[in-house]
C-alpha cells in the first residue's frame, strides 16, 4: 500500500508550456498535468495503455485516423503502441493514467516533450 498527497509532490517543469506531478506504484502511474493553450505533444507511441481524464480545458487528440476533442469530465482511452498526438486547444488540467508506469517519465528521458 502506498499513500500519496498531491500537495507533497512538487511540479516538474517539462517545458515552458507543460508541467506535471507524478505518482506511481508497481504497474500503475498517475500524472497530474497542467498544459498551456497551443502546446502540441509530438506524435509518439509507447507500450503503456493510457487514459487521459480532463478536469478543465480541452485536449484535441489525433489517433487511428480520427480527431477527438476531450473536455472537462471526459476521458480518452489510448491502447498501447498506437501513435498519437494532442494539442491543447485551451489551457488545461488533466490526469494521465498509465499501465505499466512510464519509465521514460520517471527518469526524465521523455525527450519528445522537452524540446
Amino acid at each position: 500500500m502506498k499513500h500519496v498527497n498531491w500537495a507533497d509532490i512538487p511540479y516538474e517543469k517539462v517545458n515552458d508550456q507543460f508541467m506535471r506531478k507524478l505518482a506511481w506504484d508497481g504497474e500503475i502511474m498517475l500524472g497530474l498535468t497542467e498544459v498551456q493553450q497551443g502546446y502540441v505533444v509530438p506524435v509518439h507511441s509507447h507500450p503503456n495503455e493510457q487514459v487521459t481524464w480532463v478536469m478543465s480545458g480541452r485536449w484535441r487528440f489525433q489517433l487511428e485516423g480520427r480527431t477527438v476533442d476531450v473536455g472537462p469530465g471526459e476521458m480518452i482511452f489510448i491502447p498501447a503502441n498506437v501513435p498519437h498526438t494532442a494539442e491543447a486547444v485551451e489551457s488545461l488540467v488533466a490526469y494521465d493514467i498509465f499501465t505499466p508506469a512510464r519509465q521514460d517519465w520517471i527518469t526524465g528521458q521523455d525527450d519528445y516533450l522537452r524540446s
